[in-house]
């Protein structure tokens, strides 16, 4: 739970906020009927405008808990801020970033770059915003990632990270070699923070999950993870390794005779676990319902499932999206950062709308 020191904090976030936006359905004739990421069902989705423009390929979105929205402008170099009227409140230059996550002592953790002894490293940032008021340029930061006997390894990547309720955390690791048993590069790897949330401290690397398996509880070239909001330690895993189940649920159990992650959806059981239903899905997030949107980046599509992995709608195609790579959801707005069209778009189901 979010401590009551910051009570005070939120009250004075949460005066900049509202929300006050018009709305266009789709004419869905114009949707290339050929296309497998067109909107289907009874249901369609409503775009809300204007855009929000002026990002440079984005890679990342989330909704903060407090709640504000949090962009990785990943070719401009920063992270950006807005409230959820889509007002920019502040940036902090930061190289390349690709994935961010928030905890529950507000900070954030963000997947990026550094450059070091001539070469380019993947790395990872925790950013503190209560130690500056929410200025997310002045925020104190620290790298958490690479440690220093990584520094060897230029190719590893860090390309995603899902914070549980405990303020532990999960990071996606991806990178070329894979032989080693002891520490292959595609994997995830397990921190946990003190009380003090200073203290970041690599626990390892999460068992039992095959760094190159092309089936279930595979790690091979993970995309984005996603935790639930919820006093548990599953995971909505996306890949773009080579695997005919790019869209998994890794539920975490904890008994006598097991403890670590299992499969939640049985393979060709439901939509999501259908062999080849994905190619290149980069994003996912998952809403209060349970529900499970896809960002399928080379179909230019956002997918729903429910909690049992079927599909509820689909919509898109390269007339709404060029590779859209994250998608976020709060208070019934589905928020999609589009990067192919340097811009965030917003949507809201039809049943919703008043």
């Amino acid at each position: 739970m979010i401590k009551i020191k910051h009570i005070k904090h939120f009250v004075s976030i949460l005066i900049l906020l509202s929300i006050t936006s018009c709305y266009d359905k789709f004419d869905i004739t114009q949707f290339d009927t050929d296309d497998p990421g067109n909107i289907e069902g009874d249901t369609i989705y409503i775009k809300l405008n204007p855009d929000w423009e002026g990002f440079n390929h984005p890679e990342d979105i989330i909704i903060g808990r407090e709640p504000l929205i949090y962009v990785a402008d990943t070719d401009n170099n920063q992270i950006v801020m807005l409230n959820l009227d889509g007002q920019r409140l502040s940036s902090r230059s930061i190289k390349h970033p690709v994935a961010i996550a928030e905890d529950y002592e507000l900070n954030l953790i963000v997947c990026a770059q550094f450059d070091t002894l001539g070469q380019t490293f993947s790395a990872v940032y925790k950013i503190d915003l209560v130690a500056s008021n929410h200025d997310l340029a002045t925020a104190p930061i620290k790298r958490i990632l690479p440690q220093t006997s990584d520094l060897n390894k230029p190719d590893r990547k860090y390309t995603g990270a899902a914070v549980f309720y405990d303020n532990s955390y999960l990071i996606a690791r991806t990178g070329p070699n894979n032989s080693n048993l002891i520490d292959p590069d595609n994997s995830l790897l397990r921190f946990e923070t003190k009380n003090d949330g200073l203290t970041d401290t690599l626990i390892g690397r999460v068992p039992l999950l095959s760094p190159t398996s092309t089936g279930i509880l595979s790690v091979n070239n993970v995309s984005c993870i996603k935790s639930f909001n919820k006093r548990n330690f599953d995971i909505v895993v996306n890949l773009v390794g080579e695997n005919s189940f790019k869209t998994q649920w890794f539920r975490y159990v904890s008994s006598q005779d097991f403890t670590g992650f299992e499969n939640n959806l049985t393979p060709a059981a439901s939509d999501i676990m259908t062999p080849g239903f994905f190619s290149t899905p980069q994003g996912s997030e998952i809403d209060p319902s349970g529900n499970i949107y896809v960002a399928e980046t080379s179909r230019d599509s956002i997918y729903k499932f429910n909690s049992f992995g079927d599909k509820l709608i689909g919509f898109g195609g390269p007339r709404v999206f060029s590779e859209p790579y994250a998608v976020a959801f709060f208070d019934k707005i589905l928020y999609v950062a589009d990067r192919g069209n340097n811009r965030i778009q917003r949507f809201i189901l039809s049943t919703d709308v008043q």
